[in-house]
């Protein structure tokens, strides 16, 4: 009996690890660097509140407006900062590509989305 309950106990710890390490996260199975990377025609508008969102990089970001968790970890990745993206200029994005549902006032790190 003790035995059975030995292997019921590791079998139990092995599912939860593997469900840890396979589980989704901010981005689904992605990572947000991997994400980001994606954002390459956003770099200019991320970088600049005054230029022009290129259509391109409002195709991406629409991507993420359905998923704001995705969005703030993408666009505060090491990635994105490594790229020079500013989060306070990059988070401005949805509204410059006038998604009207994109997640206003949603709270991303010290930053919140206008």
């Amino acid at each position: 009996m003790a035995s059975s309950m030995k292997f019921l106990c590791v079998l139990g710890l092995i599912l939860l690890v593997g469900t840890a390490v396979d589980g989704a996260g901010e981005c689904g199975k992605s990572t947000p660097d991997n994400e980001a990377m994606k954002l390459a025609p956003c770099v200019g508008a991320a970088q600049d509140a005054n230029a022009a969102v290129p259509g391109g990089c409002c195709s991406q970001i629409r991507r993420f407006s359905q998923n704001p968790k995705c969005l703030c970890a993408v666009l505060l990745s090491d990635t994105a900062k490594a790229s020079g993206v500013q989060p306070e200029v990059a988070l401005t994005i949805p509204k410059r590509c006038n998604f009207a549902n994109r997640p206003v006032g949603y709270k991303c790190g010290a930053y919140t989305l206008p």
